[in-house]
């Protein structure tokens, strides 16, 4: 996944909350908050991703 869809999907993801929590709707409320968390955590994979493939190189280049 690539790091501006995990962008994008957290802000769509936060603002879907915002309306939700502005409008008393709690079914856009939570799916906003899910759609937040979920990109959370794509970026968090992706950055360990990264970090682990630079230690490989790291390593190898040895």
């Amino acid at each position: 996944m690539s790091k501006i869809k995990n962008a994008k999907d957290k802000i769509v993801g936060e603002t879907k909350e915002a309306i939700g929590k502005v409008t008393n709707n709690k079914e856009m409320e939570v799916k906003g908050k899910i759609q937040s968390i979920k990109a959370d955590v794509n970026i968090k994979t992706e950055k360990i991703k990264d970090d682990v493939k630079r230690e490989v190189n790291k390593t190898f280049k040895k």
